[in-house]
């Protein structure tokens, strides 16, 4: 595939995941001329990198993207691969304009546009929304002595199953839902210790994604409205009680400790000056958003993000952001949630383009 230099469009998507393929749903419906450029190599976007038995925790109705809801499982929550092949079909479905594998390396301002970048060329583009999301972007916190570690470490991007750790002793660090499900496998295998910063959060076993999105849902609406309202706690980042995670429950390794203090070669140091010997670090301490392909530009703060006024950046008005969380929109990193910002980023983009045409 050859990206000519006569090839100039309305709008550039970069990415190809969820926040790219809701996008391209509403632009669809606006007659601009868009194409969608993904650094994978087929379908799916960061669920492609999953680890084996990943699941959602939210039934399948409460897993769809814009047009076209995610079919039901037999049982249970959808799978990693369930999500997979439902993005597929989702591009398929609507003919989605995506060229595969280009990954972007930079973006330039050129006169009147915006120039994307890629080994095979590039894309002049009125408009471009970046939705690269935060996959490829791993965060590793820092801690003394890492580098002195003999043991493996890797992040939850690279995690596959508990297999490589069979009769090992490994620490899995990270309280969310990734650190959860991990743990609750790992500990099978392994001799698993679970580390996180506070104690975890656990919801109610009848608390599931479907209420954390219907929560998120009155808390934006009020705050358009200006009202203040009263919630049952739990958040997004709160340990959802999938049936494997409570399995580890019921076998009594369900239970945290605070971080240790650094590194040695062959393990950690604890606060109380106690070492533990581990084999291997899981570190499922969360992404940081992928904008390295917006460098360039010059818009990336030190905390790692864009400024925004909704998902259009303030300091380059023909650049969008969509999905990569709060800060572009409620719940926005997440299937169902990034809906609402991508019909509203296309209305957007129309809106300017029909501006500037004027």
């Amino acid at each position: 595939m050859e990206a000519r230099s006569e090839n100039k469009w309305d709008v550039v998507i970069i990415g190809g995941g969820q926040a790219a393929l809701a996008t391209a749903y509403f632009l669809r419906r606006t007659g601009l001329s868009f194409v969608m450029l993904d650094a994978e190599d087929g379908p799916g976007g960061a669920w492609r990198h999953g680890w084996d038995s990943l699941r959602l925790f939210s039934p399948a109705t409460w897993s769809s993207i814009a047009g076209w809801m995610m079919p039901p499982v037999q049982e249970g929550y959808p799978s990693r691969d369930h999500v997979i092949d439902y993005l597929t079909r989702y591009e398929t479905r609507y003919q989605l304009p995506i060229q595969r594998p280009v990954r972007v390396t930079s973006i330039e301002r050129i006169n009147g546009a915006l120039r994307v970048h890629a080994e095979q060329g590039h894309w002049d583009a009125k408009a471009v929304v970046s939705a690269t999301g935060t996959w490829s972007n791993p965060h590793i916190p820092s801690y003394p002595g890492s580098e002195l570690f003999r043991g493996q470490q890797l992040h939850s991007a690279h995690y596959v199953d508990a297999q490589a750790f069979v009769g090992k002793r490994v620490l899995v660090v990270g309280g969310g839902n990734s650190g959860a499900q991990i743990l609750a496998e790992v500990s099978k295998a392994a001799d698993a210790i679970w580390v996180t910063p506070t104690e975890p959060l656990f919801l109610p076993d009848d608390v599931d994604g479907r209420v954390l999105f219907e929560r998120a849902t009155e808390r934006w609406k009020a705050q358009q409205e200006g009202r203040v309202i009263e919630q049952p706690a739990g958040g997004l980042g709160d340990v959802v009680m999938v049936p494997p995670v409570v399995e580890a429950r019921e076998r009594g390794v369900l239970h945290a400790v605070r971080p240790f203090e650094r590194f040695t070669r062959d393990g950690v140091i604890w606060p109380d000056g106690s070492e533990s010997a581990a084999d291997a670090v899981i570190w499922c301490t969360g992404f940081k958003p992928a904008l390295g392909h917006l460098a360039g530009l010059g818009l990336v703060t030190e905390e790692g993000r864009v400024a925004v006024e909704g998902t259009r950046a303030i300091n380059e008005p023909r650049l969008w952001l969509v999905g990569y969380g709060e800060w572009t929109g409620s719940a926005s990193a997440t299937l169902i949630g990034v809906t609402r910002t991508a019909r509203s980023t296309a209305a957007e983009i129309e809106q300017c383009l029909a501006k500037t045409e004027a």
